[in-house]
């Protein structure tokens, strides 16, 4: 069968608002409305299977590890388990919960979990080699946010740190990761030209790589970086109590996230795993592409997203392993629900500090709740329990600060909403098969 996600009309809008809308929370309306535009897949090789617990993948013992490690660091707390009863309320679900990484170790996104608990595994495998943490140098390629974690985790060591930017990586983004004391490269071109640099120049140097991506050869360090990120789902099943999920959104940029919240659900759960829905952006749907294609598939970016952290072009190997036979659905979105529902996150009560990749699961959630088949097709009911991931605070404050201060968006939605009422439904739609 084939399912399009079309722009919506503003007469529609008003049904969808008079029908499904509590009449006090007209903003998740709004964002619904504007977000008109994205792709969804359901994969065909998706099956319920027991947790392998395979060595060469995340399993228990590298997951223990990881969190007996990280859960002893000065300044760990598990990361807050948010309710929002609003949005339950709005797609007649039983509970949807946001995981809020903003806090997390100081850092302000997920990424602190990962990228310097390799740093520190590293150094320690180099020290019982003889080898001093000062006479080491790690180095990584980042949109940001692991590069940052890369850095500190260096700075802790005590080793030098040589991080790679690609040319759309904000000056706010470089300047967090320097004041470790790292020295960041900038290049030309996209992130996997900033991944390309950096492996030749590790190679030339004789430094040790810390990616988060895997490859051929290149597996070791990138399943240790998604054993620390696994310390995020193992918190969640911690603190659902007596709940269990039924669809968890999981962003994706090259995978590592996405298989380290599934994992430890997955060995919770084994064959009743909740349905995993990934999530990316429409410019760099790396994942999607590769579900649809039944192999991982590269794709070239030549437009940014919004969603810094979303913004690659190669899954993992490793990640795309373990997440390609338990993600049901495969959501690609659009940027235009990232400014308002950060917006939204800002000013709702407790407010919740949402940079911009934060806001993807809530935008897809929305946005799968639109189509009523696909709804029920992909499992929703008024039992469901839905779990989002918010993968990072503002992690670039000049940007976030800019966004949530604004009223321009949001005059500009309402404005177009009033436009398209006398047009008729675009034929602009993306339209993918599946097999439902």
């Amino acid at each position: 069968s084939e399912m399009c996600i079309r722009d919506i009309t503003n007469a529609e809008y008003g049904e969808t608002r008079k029908q499904h809308m509590p009449a006090n929370d007209p903003d998740i309306a709004l964002v619904q409305a504007a977000h008109t535009k994205s792709r969804i897949i359901a994969n065909k090789a998706h099956r319920r299977a027991p947790f392998p617990d395979a060595a060469h993948l995340l399993n228990r013992t590298n997951m223990a590890a990881a969190a007996e490690t990280i859960t002893s660091w000065p300044g760990y707390a598990p990361t807050e388990l948010v309710d929002l009863p609003e949005v339950a309320s709005h797609c007649g679900v039983a509970r949807v919960v946001y995981k809020d990484e903003s806090t997390r170790l100081g850092l302000g996104a997920f990424k602190a979990l990962g990228g310097a608990y390799a740093v520190a595994a590293l150094i320690k495998q180099k020290q019982a080699d003889g080898i001093a943490a000062e006479a080491i140098t790690v180095a990584t390629a980042t949109d940001g946010n692991h590069g940052r974690s890369v850095a500190w985790g260096a700075k802790q060591a005590g080793c030098g740190a040589k991080i790679y930017i690609h040319q759309h990586v904000s000056k706010s983004r470089e300047d967090a990761m320097r004041v470790y004391g790292a020295d960041v490269i900038r290049v030309d071109g996209n992130y996997e030209f900033s991944v390309a640099r950096c492996k030749a120049d590790s190679e030339a140097n004789s430094w040790s790589m810390v990616s988060d991506t895997s490859w051929e050869g290149y597996t070791d360090v990138p399943r240790t970086i998604m054993a620390g990120y696994t310390l995020m789902g193992t918190e969640v099943v911690s603190q659902l109590g007596d709940d269990d999920l039924t669809h968890a959104f999981l962003p994706v940029g090259v995978g590592g996230l996405a298989a380290g919240i599934a994992a430890p659900l997955w060995a919770h759960m084994g064959e009743q795993l909740c349905n995993l829905i990934s999530v990316e952006s429409t410019m760099s749907c790396c994942f999607a592409d590769s579900i649809r294609a039944g192999a991982p598939t590269l794709v070239d970016i030549t437009d940014e997203t919004l969603m810094a952290g979303l913004s690659c072009g190669e899954v993992s190997l490793l990640a795309w392993e373990i997440l390609q036979p338990v993600v049901s659905h495969a959501m690609a979105i659009s940027d235009d629900a990232v400014e308002p529902l950060m917006k939204w996150f800002h000013h709702r009560t407790p407010s919740i500090e949402a940079g911009e990749c934060s806001t993807s699961g809530l935008a897809a959630l929305l946005q799968a709740h639109q189509d009523p088949a696909r709804w029920k097709d992909m499992g929703f009911d008024a039992n469901s329990v839905v779990l989002l991931i918010g993968t990072e605070g503002a992690t670039d404050p000049e940007l976030y600060h800019r966004i949530v201060a604004s009223t321009d968006q949001v005059d500009t939605m309402k404005n177009d909403l009033q436009a398209e009422a006398t047009e008729e439904p675009s034929p602009d739609c993306i339209v993918w098969p599946t097999s439902g």
